[in-house]
């Protein structure tokens, strides 16, 4: 299926690695001039390179520069001042309990998994509107929907922007702009790799048996694979996903429990 999306431009944060990596992989299939954007210069210029090298034509640039600061997102609006497409992505706060929660621990997730995408959409939105085209993808989490405990802070974060994205979308969509959000579980990212290291240091436990034991949670036993989940994305900023605005899709082998 052609998306309808080649020559837009995309801007994909927190895109070295994971998740965001997988979405701007999907896009620049597309024939979307992709922008990456992460902390790291050196190693974006290496992804933004093997991107080039793997996608025939691909378009690849990069933004470094730290979303939870005014300086970060004022560095991206001044390279990237428009854009059609913007994937929204941060890392989220370290699992913790309610005595961990502190001012500054709240203050944190906020900075990271809240402002950042809200700030970004008051820039960018406008000129979509006028352009009659945009595209949103927040990636946040499945646990929006279904929240643990040790991810309180994670979970509280994304849920209001959840709440905001959905109450922007209803006063943008007549403009054929479009805000969703992909709530992911166990898709196969350095995430999980960081949470087997945590299982196998909680349970003295080897990798296998800390992965094996990840998997049995999942509905699909098995983690979704990173192009999976790109794919998803790529889909959404599509033209024919321009009825869709204001939803939440679950990429999470068919775990979650409920009905909506």
């Amino acid at each position: 299926m052609d998306l309808g999306i080649k020559g837009r431009t995309a801007l994909i944060c927190a895109s070295s690695q994971g998740l965001g990596l997988a979405c701007a992989r999907s896009l620049a299939r597309e024939g979307v001039s992709v922008t990456l954007n992460g902390r790291d210069a050196a190693k974006l210029e290496t992804v933004a390179a093997g991107l080039r090298a793997e996608i025939e034509g691909a378009a690849v640039d990069f933004i470094a520069a730290d979303l939870t600061t005014t300086e970060g997102r004022a560095a991206i609006l001044a390279a990237r001042p428009d854009v059609d497409i913007l994937v929204t992505n941060n890392a989220g706060p370290p699992p913790g309990g309610l005595e961990d929660w502190d001012e500054a621990a709240i203050l944190g997730a906020v900075g990271a998994n809240f402002l950042p995408a809200i700030q970004l959409m008051r820039a960018y939105i406008p000129g979509m509107q006028a352009r009659r085209f945009g595209r949103i993808v927040n990636i946040t989490s499945a646990m929006v929907k279904s929240p643990h405990y040790m991810m309180g802070l994670s979970t509280s974060a994304r849920a209001g922007l959840t709440a905001i994205s959905k109450a922007i979308s209803r006063s943008v969509v007549a403009d054929n702009v479009t805000i969703n959000n992909i709530l992911p579980e166990r898709i196969d990212t350095p995430r999980q790799e960081f949470m087997a290291q945590r299982l196998m240091k909680q349970h003295g436990i080897d990798r296998d048996e800390a992965r094996r034991r990840s998997v049995e949670t999942i509905a699909a036993k098995r983690f979704g694979r990173p192009e999976e989940f790109g794919d998803a994305c790529a889909y959404l900023c599509s033209a024919q996903a321009s009825f869709i605005s204001g939803q939440n899709l679950q990429l999470d082998g068919g775990s979650y429990d409920g009905l909506i």
